[in-house]
């Protein structure tokens, strides 16, 4: 299905304030399909990948999400290749925590040294001098939850990260790490069938902290427009980041999302 991209803009999407002071457009990017088999090693077409960034920048979309595991370390390289030096508002977020062994497998790893050697590879591969959102991929169940909380504590009072958040977390996990620093993201998997966190959305809503659903399609299963326009819906904090590695997909993805969020409007509620 084709549309008029000209008249499509993540900016429909409406905005949120990361943290209270960093505007992003609701509708964002996910970079963790800018890589091979089983998010290991580099694409099957890098130059793909490239044009896919440089086409979510023309189409308004300021938020992209990475990791220092996409690769590991491709996405982020990617990333930098294709936009640096970075367009004035683009927000990139990127998330350590979780050490690859191989295709397909993901260990936690939140040992402080080695959050802080994540973070600084983050920093040169992405050519940043400080990174806007950096998030706790997992939570390690074999550190001190307050090592690693303390840890992003002093990164940001070092200056190498502005605003952190986390992911896969329940409610009580959030509150806990909140006495150590503002959390102004939430990453659960979340879609309109696997709705396990409503709570979480809900807390995040009143909290004013971002909700970032990673697998919003679903890994496709779901019609992007309707899934899309329905999580938009879900929450005023919700900031879908669909992710492909094609041109067309994500072209498909923005203006599905736009076109049935803006239809969903001007239709009376119950």
């Amino acid at each position: 299905m084709r549309h008029d991209m000209k008249t499509i803009s993540a900016a429909g999407s409406g905005t949120f304030k990361l943290g209270g002071d960093l505007p992003v457009h609701r509708l964002g990017f996910g970079a963790m399909r800018l890589t091979g088999d089983g998010v290991w090693g580099p694409p099957n077409d890098r130059r793909e990948c490239i044009a896919v960034l440089r086409r979510a920048i023309e189409l308004g979309i300021n938020l992209i999400d990475t990791a220092e595991s996409y690769g590991p370390h491709v996405s982020e390289q990617i990333i930098a290749e294709a936009l640096h030096p970075y367009p004035k508002g683009l927000v990139i977020g990127t998330k350590g925590g979780l050490d690859r062994p191989g295709p397909g497998q993901w260990v936690p790893n939140g040992r402080p040294e080695r959050l802080r050697e994540e973070i600084d590879g983050s920093l040169k591969r992405l050519r940043l001098e400080r990174i806007d959102l950096w998030q706790l991929h997992r939570i390690d169940p074999n550190v001190a939850e307050e090592d690693q909380f303390e840890a992003i504590q002093q990164f940001q009072r070092e200056g190498k990260i502005r605003h952190a958040g986390l992911s896969e977390v329940n409610i009580e996990q959030i509150e806990r790490a909140r006495r150590f620093f503002p959390v102004v993201s939430v990453q659960n998997k979340y879609n309109m069938q696997e709705r396990q966190w409503d709570d979480v959305v809900d807390y995040c809503e009143r909290e004013q902290i971002g909700f970032i659903p990673w697998f919003p399609l679903a890994v496709g299963k779901l019609d992007p427009g309707d899934a899309l326009a329905w999580l938009l819906d879900r929450s005023t904090v919700m900031l879908p980041i669909p992710g492909t590695s094609k041109v067309q997909h994500l072209e498909e993805n923005v203006a599905g999302a736009l076109q049935r969020q803006m239809t969903e409007r001007r239709q009376p509620r119950a």
